[in-house]
């Protein structure tokens, strides 16, 4: 069976080429595509494409003549022979399912050989194989990852515009210093709280594209904190306050952490999940309305990342519970590397019973200090509570959140 396309002066150098291939994906293996045309150099640029894309290539050399109303005009001919699945795209295989519900759609253990194409797409042999690390579904995956990116890119924020910094007032140089103090801690722990997706982000397969998207956007999330952070300490004052060899050894520890599960509990569930409880004291003892806001909008963000970390913890325990044991030897084990630290630096603890007093007056001191003995016993229930949600016994849940780092995070 044969077929033809007129071209006629159209090239394959202006797009000419289209129409050809359209016919071919419709065409057999045994069906001819005859080509006519009257563009110069055609029969040089269709043999060459033709073997480019695999399809073989004849020549009629007596050509083909078509009358129009008058003088006859020679149309040359050509046979084009094969189709759009053959030659180059011989072994092509697609790359998962582009419809269907997420999962069916995404599987176990996507091929190296689909590298950076498309959920979906048709991928040619051939191509470089693509090492990701974190290459299977049961890793990596969370049920709600879709749900929580489409959240969070609703949810972004303009620090320029989400926060009125006209109203910042000025306060006791004391206060001032203490919120100083604060935003520089945050800073610190939130540029941990940066590089440790960033890095897993680079060795996930894109086939988790949700996934993908969900670390992306946590990491923009933590940039954010950490610029807004930065524009409130600097209102009042030209230097930021002190970042102690216990507060960077606590973060070194997540930082050194290799396995993305372990690294995902210890800084989401553990210490992302307490730094929710500090962010919420903070909005409500900031003695300023910037100060409340910063602490709000950080607060929402790390909600996300707190909730991610959990479902995809709950579904990895689901696939292998021995994931659990690993989980508290993780505690254990950083407990250990930093027992022998400070910890939380005595400037930052001064600093929340002072921004939780609100004067220096001593029932006021009083008052803050009972504040922050209430900070710290929130974090505690909420680590419990999220422990729980894993699968620990109370008394695990107990134990384990007792181990956690003095620093908070």
């Amino acid at each position: 069976m044969t077929r033809s396309i007129q071209l006629d002066d159209l090239g394959l150098d202006a797009g000419g080429h289209l129409l050809i291939k359209q016919a071919l994906a419709g065409a057999r293996a045994s069906e001819r595509i005859e080509v006519f045309g009257r563009a110069p150099h055609l029969a040089i640029h269709l043999a060459a494409w033709c073997r480019a894309a695999g399809h073989h290539f004849v020549a009629d050399e007596q050509g083909a003549v078509e009358q129009r109303g008058g003088p006859s005009q020679r149309r040359i001919g050509w046979v084009v022979k094969g189709v759009a699945l053959t030659g180059r795209w011989a072994g092509a295989e697609r790359a998962g399912s582009a419809r269907g519900s997420e999962e069916q759609a995404v599987v176990e253990a996507p091929s190296p050989r689909w590298g950076l194409a498309a959920r979906g797409a048709l991928v040619e042999a051939g191509g470089p194989d693509f090492r990701f690390p974190l290459g299977r579904k049961s890793f990596v995956w969370a049920d709600e990852a879709a749900r929580l990116y489409e959240q969070a890119a609703a949810a972004q924020w303009d620090p320029a515009t989400a926060i009125d910094w006209s109203s910042a007032r000025d306060l006791p140089d004391l206060v001032e210093d203490a919120v100083v103090q604060v935003m520089t801690y945050l800073i610190e722990n939130e540029t941990a709280a940066l590089l440790v997706p960033a890095r897993f982000l680079a060795q996930l397969h894109p086939h988790f594209r949700e996934v993908m998207q969900l670390l992306a956007i946590q990491t923009a999330d933590e940039a954010r904190h950490i610029d807004v952070f930065t524009r409130r300490a600097l209102l009042r004052r030209s230097d930021l306050g002190l970042s102690t060899v216990g507060g960077q050894a606590s973060l070194k520890t997540l930082l050194d952490e290799p396995d993305f599960a372990l690294a995902s509990f210890l800084l989401s569930v553990l210490g992302e999940g307490s730094f929710l409880s500090l962010l919420w004291f903070l909005h409500r003892t900031a003695p300023d309305p910037v100060t409340a806001d910063v602490a709000r909008l950080a607060a929402q963000d790390e909600a996300r990342h707190v909730a991610f970390g959990l479902a995809h913890l709950q579904r990895h325990l689901g696939n292998d519970p021995s994931l659990r044991a690993r989980l508290a030897t993780a505690v254990e084990t950083r407990y250990e590397t930093l027992r022998h630290t400070a910890g939380l630096n005595e400037e930052v603890f001064d600093a929340l019973i002072l921004l939780a007093a609100g004067s220096t007056a001593p029932d006021s001191i009083r008052r803050g200090f009972a504040a922050v003995q209430d900070l710290q016993s929130d974090m505690d229930d909420g680590r419990r509570r999220r422990l729980a949600r894993l699968g620990f016994t109370a008394a695990e849940s107990t134990a384990l959140s007792s181990l956690h780092t003095r620093n908070f995070m």
